[in-house]
């Protein structure tokens, strides 16, 4: 969906706390690294993406190169308070943006690697109920289950696209729950992207927790609620947007979003992100129209976007224009010029 404010809690320093730690993650990115616990599986996540991206670098794409690649972030992380989990700090994010942005940029002719909240809205399934999906559902006279007639086509649909995009090799999905794996994925997905130079993007949707408890600092087991209130010191998750941009995948094309409740503002702060991080656009909206309207920073205009009905996706307009400035970015960044792939 799109980036959102950190809701802290009042926590209780745990007794063994280590300060240095703490200072030492806010400053310096591999220190968050080296402090983190180790991802699950991280050997087979490496050997998937590998495999994602060598297949759709060599896979034929506009004007002859590869297909190009983009890193959808979606969904918000979570900041455990203790290290066997029972309680945390959590994002407000639906994952909607980023479920709906993926649909549009398959359809545009890209790869995706859909970096996702587990639980999170998924693509291809927006068009599920929030109560209960058992409405899609009828039982016939011999007790089969079959969809209902009248949710058929839009469920057939549904169903082609998402076997397409999976069994055609232009869809991985990488779950997520913690900052801890949020952005070790991040790192793992952008050193591979890296490899497609200026046919990389990166769409950083997520709603990324700004502070934390550092894993060293934290209470092993849960807090015991008889110890009376809780005091504990959030430490400053560090920047990675500048790493990635710098160092993990330099020739990407990245677009970041900037998430705001005071209009007045929205674009000063969309401009300091192009211009500290380095982005190429900003996506800039406003948490009680975000819905219905975005703008388009980049460093030679300002683009707003509004819905043009009830029944379209913001976000195909979205794609189409990021599809566009990405084109131009690949124009610039090579010899020869290659058409936006929609």
């Amino acid at each position: 969906m799109l980036p959102a404010p950190s809701f802290c809690s009042i926590t209780r320093i745990h007794p063994s706390i280590d300060r240095s730690a703490m200072v030492a993650a806010e400053d310096n990115p591999e220190s968050f690294f080296a402090a983190a616990p180790p991802l699950r599986d991280a050997d087979a996540v490496a050997a998937r993406l590998g495999e994602f991206i060598a297949r759709n670098s060599s896979a034929a794409g506009a004007g002859g190169g590869g297909r190009r690649i983009v890193c959808v972030t979606s969904g918000g992380t979570t900041v455990p308070l203790e290290q066997r989990c029972v309680r945390y700090i959590d994002n407000f994010s639906s994952g909607h943006r980023g479920a709906a942005s993926t649909e549009y940029f398959l359809k545009a002719g890209y790869a995706v690697i859909f970096l996702h909240r587990r639980g999170s809205c998924q693509p291809y399934c927006r068009f599920l109920p929030d109560d209960s999906f058992l409405k899609f559902f009828d039982v016939d006279a011999e007790s089969k289950v079959q969809v209902a007639e009248c949710h058929a086509p839009v469920v057939k649909k549904a169903i082609g696209d998402y076997c397409k995009a999976i069994e055609g090799g232009y869809l991985l999905k990488l779950p997520f729950t913690t900052i801890f794996e949020y952005l070790q994925l991040l790192k793992m997905v952008a050193t591979s992207i890296s490899s497609a130079g200026p046919l990389g993007m990166f769409y950083l949707a997520a709603a990324v927790s700004d502070f934390y408890v550092p894993w060293d600092s934290m209470a092993k087991h849960k807090i015991q609620s008889g110890g009376g209130p809780l005091d504990m010191r959030l430490s400053q998750v560090p920047k990675m947007l500048s790493v990635l941009r710098n160092q993990w995948a330099p020739l990407a094309f990245c677009i970041s979003f900037k998430l705001e409740t005071d209009s007045d503002i929205l674009i000063q702060k969309a401009d300091m992100a192009l211009n500290k991080y380095k982005m190429n656009i900003v996506v800039a909206n406003l948490l009680a129209t975000y819905k219905e309207e975005v703008i388009i920073v980049t460093d030679k205009e300002r683009s707003t976007i509004r819905k043009m009905n009830k029944d379209e996706d913001l976000e195909m307009q979205i794609i189409k224009i990021l599809s566009q400035n990405h084109s131009k970015y690949i124009c610039g960044s090579t010899n020869g010029c290659v058409q936006s792939p929609d």
